[in-house]
């Protein structure tokens, strides 16, 4: 299984709890994570189903930096994390 948590920037929007999901693209993986909250994807993902720009994904702590495609194979064992990221200056 592939473990997906939403940090408490976004949890705070809509409660989701840590997934464990079937491996699969990354896209998949997230797909089916949000299932346990669908009211979060909106949060996640622009109305093009990309990434939006004020949050950002890692896998295994690397930051993904494709944020449409999302076809980063995940297998067993790997970790997703979704943040709110920040800006300011």
């Amino acid at each position: 299984m592939v473990a997906v948590e939403f940090a408490p920037s976004l949890r705070r929007h809509v409660a989701c709890a840590p997934q464990s999901v079937a491996p699969g693209s990354l896209r998949e993986v997230l797909e089916a994570a949000l299932k346990a909250a669908p009211e979060l994807a909106h949060y996640v993902f622009d109305d093009q189903r990309a990434v939006r720009k004020h949050v950002a994904v890692f896998v295994n702590r690397q930051m993904v930096l494709d944020r449409s495609h999302l076809n980063q194979p995940l297998k067993p064992g790997d970790r997703v994390l979704v943040i709110q990221a920040l800006t300011g200056g």
